[in-house]
């Protein structure tokens, strides 16, 4: 599969011309070269204003939707399927000029679906992501869970 071929920075190049991510104002900004981590954002513009001038709740959350999977992906490797299970967004504050979201995929997280999934067995992890504002204030808070099993 061409993806697990991918280098972080090829991955970002792609998601940062991706159609919706453009239209939207999402950038990546970093994606770690062993995908431990990425960071992305979101700049609010004439474009991307709701009714009360902040960021629509639905760009928040796509702003960070794919990126854990995809790094718990590229961790694991192709002898696992990773998929998104279910997600929820709480929105804290008005998300007002540009947002950030620091999404980080640890080694003892991996650690414990290889042990979770050696089996066989379906294992569902979860992790929390916060999006936060210029000054560092949490506008939201994403709790998102994924399906691992390991192929075979």
């Amino acid at each position: 599969m061409l993806f697990h071929r991918m280098r972080p920075w090829m991955l970002k190049g792609i998601l940062n011309l991706y159609g919706p991510y453009l239209g939207a104002g999402v950038r990546i900004r970093h994606i770690d070269s062993e995908w431990r981590s990425a960071e992305v954002s979101l700049s609010l513009h004439w474009y991307n204003r709701n009714a009360v001038g902040t960021h629509f709740g639905g760009s928040l959350y796509s702003m960070v939707d794919p990126h854990v999977m995809l790094l718990l992906m590229q961790r694991l490797g192709t002898d696992y399927i990773v998929w998104d299970k279910t997600a929820s967004i709480q929105f804290l504050r008005p998300g007002k000029g540009t947002v950030t979201c620091a999404i980080e995929v640890p080694d003892e997280a991996v650690e414990g679906i290889k042990q979770a999934t050696e089996n066989g067995a379906v294992h569902l992890p979860e992790f929390s992501l916060e999006v936060k504002d210029a000054d560092s204030t949490v506008v939201a808070r994403i709790h998102k869970q994924l399906y691992v099993r390991k192929k075979g």
